[in-house]
Formats: structure tokens, C-alpha cells, sequence
């Protein structure tokens, strides 16, 4: 598959790139060789390949369970007011 510079052209304007001489030749060279190394991977013959949607076959988790029970007292223990277990706070709206 070959590339052309007016393609790149195009596709830098649909980008709103601006792009000078140099780099829609270099940028044309570059994604040449990108879709033409694709042209060999479409080649490849993968029909007994069978398909996965996961790299690993299972992913083990952890039982999910507290580990450190937040202690209240601890945490209030800074706040400017309070009331039982809550954080008290000024009434902003009238």
C-alpha cells in the first residue's frame, strides 16, 4: 500500500495540523512502512489461532474484605465541631 504525500495533506488538514515539506515527506515515509508492515501481518495465517478477549486465561482476585476498620474517634478526632459521630458545620443557607 502506498502512500502519498497529498493523503498525509489531507489527513494533517482533517487534523488541523500545519505541517511543512520536510515533515509531510517524513511523516509520508513513516506511515508507509506503518501500513505496509500491517500488509504483512494481514498475510499471516491465523485460522487456527483461536480467538481471546484476555492475554491471561484467569485473573485471580483477592476476597474482598475489610483489612482496617476506620476508627471513628481517630478521624474526628481534629474537626472543630461535632455532633455524636458526624462532622458539624455552619448553616450557609438562609
Amino acid at each position: 500500500m502506498k502512500l502519498t504525500a497529498e493523503e498525509v495533506q489531507r489527513v494533517a488538514v482533517l487534523a488541523r495540523l500545519r505541517l511543512t515539506r520536510e515533515e509531510r515527506t517524513e511523516l509520508t515515509e513513516q506511515l508507509d512502512h506503518i501500513l505496509t508492515y500491517m500488509d504483512k501481518l494481514g498475510e499471516l495465517d491465523i485460522s487456527e489461532v483461536a480467538p481471546f478477549t484476555h492475554a491471561i486465561e484467569s485473573n485471580e482476585l483477592r476476597e474482598d474484605k475489610v483489612t482496617n476498620q476506620p476508627n471513628t474517634e481517630a478521624l474526628l478526632a481534629n474537626v472543630p465541631d461535632r455532633d455524636g459521630n458526624f462532622f458539624k458545620v455552619p448553616k450557609i443557607i438562609e
